[in-house]
């Protein structure tokens, strides 16, 4: 894996995780999740320090993740992405459900967070994938 592209996969994925989560949680979707949470969302209150520095990681997850698979496109980053978005989601929506930790307050809103995060990763899958692409001659 070539480190150059790991780390620039990973600044890009950081901030189209960014991005998409304010898109997404912060203006499509938030009356629903403040509707279907114990914890209305206030970003009054966020530490926004913990909020970048957390989307960097999953960049850099998905990253090496993307790159250990050695998908060089983005088509094949944005399926690696949905895909363990998806079963990250979903893992960690359930198990604070089963331990009444989670903050959403139905099954509901644990599918519409899984299905969100799955294609926010795709989208940043995808990102990553054309950055580990860049350079690479195509077949003509």
């Amino acid at each position: 894996m070539n480190s150059n592209k790991f780390f620039l996969g990973g600044i890009v994925g950081g901030v189209v995780y960014f991005l998409l989560g304010y898109l997404f949680y912060g203006l499509l979707l938030k009356s629903f999740f403040d509707a279907n949470s114990t914890t209305p969302i206030d970003t009054s209150k966020m530490i926004w320090w913990a909020m970048i520095v957390a989307n960097l990681l999953a960049g850099f997850l998905f990253s090496f993740i993307i790159g250990k698979a050695k998908a060089s496109n983005m088509g094949s980053g944005a399926g690696i992405g949905f895909v363990v978005g998806l079963l990250m989601a979903l893992s960690y929506d359930l198990m604070g459900y089963s331990m009444n930790t989670s903050m959403s307050t139905s099954l509901k809103a644990i599918c519409v967070d899984a299905i969100t995060a799955a294609v926010m990763s795709a989208i940043a899958g995808a990102a990553i994938g054309w950055v580990y692409g860049m350079g690479k001659k195509s077949a003509a």
